[in-house]
């Protein structure tokens, strides 16, 4: 599951936008200004690469067909978005596209807590909170579809509950850089009147690097903040505290409110060590525990999985030890964003006296954004390009690349089916995934593995060995960051509605009363007075799905995707008559065209049965009407039709009946 949740966002891209840089400790701060090089239009391009989450939620989780932007090499990557699921079919649902939200009056001395996404899936991350006459927005994320979405790019947060809010909106929070958290940012932002986007410098990096994928749109307003700033967004004052994910960069978030404090964890997992990544803020997630939080949002990625998530101490032990043994030349298949394990398996180089080479544009793009803003400390000569490679012998090189889901695509996938122009797998070389599968994933890695293992290499995954370890708090995390916080109420967020259950049994576990424990669904309301006291409302906001497929945005609707399942089970069969204007009669025998239903050159019998069938339909209609009706005639014929295919074939093609007459 949590490589699900670690894949869903990979691209990061080159070009350094950041201005000034500070230092602070051992980091570099910037005050985020992203460089645009045409004033006129603001280029985006995205970071990805979590190990994402995918596919998981009830008819909506993710899965991607490729890495955005990479996706569709023939389509413009400036998408546009379209709704959803049986529901939603626009940023705002079809019906109400063009009236004024009702919801535009405050709700006088309530705080208003709204998940727009997030909580019946991941991905689509987006959480509203509202006081009166100020919203502060933390997250907008993306969706990859299920595999019942034909055609889908992705899926984005319906924002029709804004609509006439926009003016409100005091700030969006970004709680780091991975697409279910950042992707919907270049559709939504422009909508909601460009609010300011706060994050560290390497979300926003690779934001600003997303953003050039869009051209056209206003500039993003992007401001860098420490994990040491307060912010003051309307009534909302903000601090934060690091959390270890398997991206730097990542924070949670406290929001103090007139009605009291809500703790948001974001994504996050306990460990108290960096290593390839800052660790846990330990010390301010215990003293939140005196400071009557009233709520605690935390994520129920991993909530299914029981103990605690393994430290990258320890990966980076066995790492080490591996890269040791390894008798020839090291291949490592990862996230592109997994800028922590690559930071570990550099370290080990550098202390085995190996060399690595980067392989891939996105982890290209990622490392290198990463080195810039001092996420990522490497040694000068460490880092090879791969023409020269060939200078040093084959156990001292370690290729790092993307592929480990068995991406067709991708770099590792492209060197096993010998399609990469520079790089093949030879016999003694170690193939490491360090990465769990992404649910859906299964056959296509282990289609990679026994590819690889045919060409004579050994073979690493992390049920062999802890090479890998989950950016996502398990069940014992979790219980741990509930008894250092101490909230009244808890709220399980980030997850299938089944996730967010067993969190709150983990939550009952943890001292939290069930009547305390408040389980959500996208855009139900939760309201809290001055006094702290909380109530799950009835009332819920539009939260429908909004779908991206190449340009169009929320022109998708349930229908549409219908018919494209409908398509991709059995096909469909264009039947084309001619018919005399004046007696209806057929000038000649129907055209047939079938796409995805039968061969019809091995399959004349019913091809000819088909057409007969056609014919006594239009003959049919002309014994009863004098003259042709074409509406009647093509719906007798995709009735008819229909169900005289089913019954000779059992499919059901979809049955486009064209009629034309002369």
């Amino acid at each position: 599951m949590n490589a699900m949740k670690d894949s869903t966002d990979n691209l990061l891209s080159a070009s350094d936008p950041v201005a000034k840089k500070s230092t602070t400790g051992n980091r570099k701060k910037t005050n985020f200004v992203p460089k645009q090089k045409n004033k006129k239009t603001l280029g985006r391009r995205p970071a990805t690469g979590e190990a994402g989450p995918q596919k998981q939620g009830p008819n909506n989780n993710p899965k991607t067909k490729t890495n955005y932007p990479q996706s569709r090499k023939n389509k413009p990557t400036h998408q546009a978005t379209r709704s959803g699921a049986g529901k939603g079919t626009g940023l705002m649902s079809q019906k109400s596209k063009h009236k004024v939200n009702k919801n535009t009056k405050p709700v006088l001395g309530k705080l208003r807590v709204i998940p727009i996404g997030g909580c019946e899936e991941v991905g689509r991350n987006m959480t509203v909170f509202e006081y009166e006459n100020d919203i502060m927005i933390l997250d907008m994320g993306l969706q990859w579809p299920e595999e019942d979405m034909p055609g889908i790019d992705y899926i984005i947060p319906n924002i029709e509950y804004l609509q006439g809010k926009e003016k409100n909106i005091r700030g969006v929070i970004i709680t780091h850089g991975h697409y279910d958290h950042i992707g919907a940012i270049p559709h939504l932002a422009p909508r909601l009147g460009n609010p300011t986007i706060y994050g560290t410098p390497l979300t926003l990096g690779i934001i600003a690097k997303r953003q050039e994928d869009f051209k056209g749109n206003p500039p993003l307003r992007l401001k860098s903040v420490a994990l040491n700033n307060n912010l003051q967004l309307g009534k909302f004052k903000i601090t934060f505290f690091g959390v270890s994910h398997n991206i730097p960069g990542s924070f949670g978030v406290v929001i103090d409110t007139p009605a009291g404090k809500i703790v948001h964890t974001g994504d996050f997992k306990l460990d108290e060590k960096a290593s390839g990544d800052a660790p846990t803020e330990i010390a301010k997630i215990k003293a939140l525990g005196k400071q009557n939080v009233i709520a605690l949002m935390a994520d129920s990625t991993n909530a299914t999985q029981t103990g605690y998530q393994l430290t990258e101490g320890d990966i980076q032990t066995n790492i080490d030890e591996l890269l040791k043994q390894a008798p020839g030349r090291i291949i490592v298949g990862t996230f592109a964003s997994l800028l922590g394990r690559i930071q570990q398996i550099l370290w080990a180089a550098e202390k085995l006296g190996k060399k690595a080479v980067i392989e891939g544009f996105s982890m290209k793009r990622n490392v290198e954004l990463a080195q810039q803003l001092g996420y990522m400390k490497v040694k000068k000569d460490t880092i090879i390009q791969l023409k020269d490679m060939k200078n040093y012998p084959d156990n001292r090189i370690i290729i790092m690349c993307t592929g480990a889901q068995g991406e067709d695509n991708a770099v590792l996938m492209r060197i096993a089916s010998n399609e990469h122009k520079k790089l093949k797998v030879e016999k003694g070389d170690t193939i490491v995934f360090s990465s769990s599968v992404i649910p859906g994933n299964e056959r296509s890695v282990q289609r990679l593995k026994d590819m690889l293992y045919r060409k004579g290499a050994e073979v690493v995954h992390y049920k062999m060995m802890d090479v890998h370890a989950g950016g996502h708090a398990k069940q014992e995390d979790l219980f741990s960051m509930i008894k250092m916080v101490n909230p009244k109420y808890h709220i399980p967020v980030y997850g299938n509605h089944s996730f967010l259950k067993v969190h709150a049994k983990v939550a009952q576990r943890a001292g939290i009363a069930l009547d305390k424990i408040f389980i959500p669904d996208n855009g139900q309301v939760m309201e809290f007075d001055k006094s702290g006291n909380g109530r799950l409302l009835k009332e819920k906001v539009p939260s429908e799905y909004v779908f991206v497929d190449g340009l169009g945005v929320g022109d998708v609707s349930n229908i549409v995707l219908r018919d494209r399942q409908m398509m991709a089970a059995d096909g469909m069969l264009v039947v084309i008559a001619t018919l005399s204007a004046k007696s209806g009669k057929l000038v000649h025998s129907p055209d047939i065209i079938s796409r995805g239903f039968i061969y019809m050159r091995d399959n004349k019998g019913i091809v000819e049965n088909i057409r007969t069938k056609i014919k006594n339909v239009i003959n049919e209609h002309n014994k009863t009407n004098g003259k042709p009706n074409e509406a009647y005639i093509k719906e007798a014929l995709r009735n008819d039709l229909g169900q005289f295919v089913f019954q000779k074939t059992k499919r059901r093609p979809m049955i486009l009946p064209v009629v034309i007459e002369v």
